[in-house]
């Protein structure tokens, strides 16, 4: 369960991060939108596991792989800002989030396209 320090830590450190995408997507990833689904926060706030949606989703691998590089570079710039009030920022472990694709292959399915089995 978590507590209310960690989902504080973590709905900052989400928008801050979104920011921190928004502004370098441009750059780094044209065409492309990076999104923070969600920010969950270890007990001891050591460890933040960021999960990251892409849109459109045909190079969503590659452009995860360079997140992950980039994470210390990402941890820095939320060190400056988001967590100036914190000791120590926590390590930035990024996941990709295939919510989106789930959602898209039951809505296709719901339509009748794909390979359905219950048709």
């Amino acid at each position: 369960m978590e507590t209310n320090r960690q989902k504080k830590v973590a709905t900052v450190f989400q928008e801050e991060l979104s920011e921190i995408f928004r502004k370098e997507a441009k750059e780094l990833f044209p065409g492309k939108l990076l999104t923070v689904t969600e920010v969950a926060v270890s007990p001891d706030l050591s460890v933040a596991k960021v999960y990251v949606s892409v849109f459109p989703t045909n190079e969503k691998e590659q452009i995860i792989q360079l997140v992950k590089e980039k994470a210390p570079y990402y941890r820095s710039l939320l060190a400056k800002t988001a967590a100036k009030t914190m000791r120590i920022t926590p390590e930035l472990l990024f996941y990709l989030d295939s919510s989106l694709d789930d959602i898209d292959k039951i809505d296709r399915a719901l339509r009748g396209e794909g390979n359905n089995p219950v048709l």
